[in-house]
């Protein structure tokens, strides 16, 4: 379910603004921890029920003033590159580098997006990263969760972020 127009209205922001708000956010994380200046945001509608292969998912909760889950979902071979651009070191498997690397991502995110649904983000707690990597899943958050998913690439591999919801 999209952001409601109330929800947007407490955040004093229209839907484009949010969005925009929130590639900023990604991008920067990127570019400041990871050094990726070349991301591109993908305008791509995507539904957050999504099935997963190969890939590798970091969450982190939202509590507060808003309830939920900001989440980052990345192939593997992307995961091992953001890894070891981030430690300036070769990684060659999905280990604990890995999951710290893309936890703390997901953590960067989530701190940057609860500045956006309220002033300055201090009523809203963030929680310890959780990673989940598989083969083969599937991702679903709750039926009453607005939720804003946004499709990034960098060369030849996307990746999702996930900002769901509810007051």
């Amino acid at each position: 379910m999209p952001i409601k127009p109330e929800t947007l209205a407490a955040i004093n922001m229209d839907e484009d603004q949010l969005v925009k708000s929130l590639i900023k956010d990604v991008k920067d994380v990127f570019i400041n921890m990871v050094g990726v200046e070349d991301l591109m945001y993908l305008p791509i509608q995507v539904d957050i029920t999504t099935h997963f292969q190969e890939c590798l998912t970091a969450m982190v909760g939202l509590a507060g003033t808003y309830n939920g889950l900001v989440s980052v979902h990345i192939p593997w071979p992307l995961a091992i590159s953001f890894t070891s651009l981030m430690l300036g070191m070769e990684v060659t498997e999905i280990d604990d580098d890995v999951n710290d690397a893309m936890g703390e991502i997901a953590n960067m995110v989530a701190g940057s997006f609860k500045q956006h649904l309220s002033k300055g983000g201090s009523d809203i707690q963030l929680s310890t990263p959780s990673v989940v990597n598989g083969g083969d899943y599937l991702v679903t958050t709750g039926n009453n969760l607005e939720n804003i998913t946004l499709k990034f690439a960098s060369d030849e591999e996307w990746f999702m972020v996930s900002l769901s919801i509810e007051e």
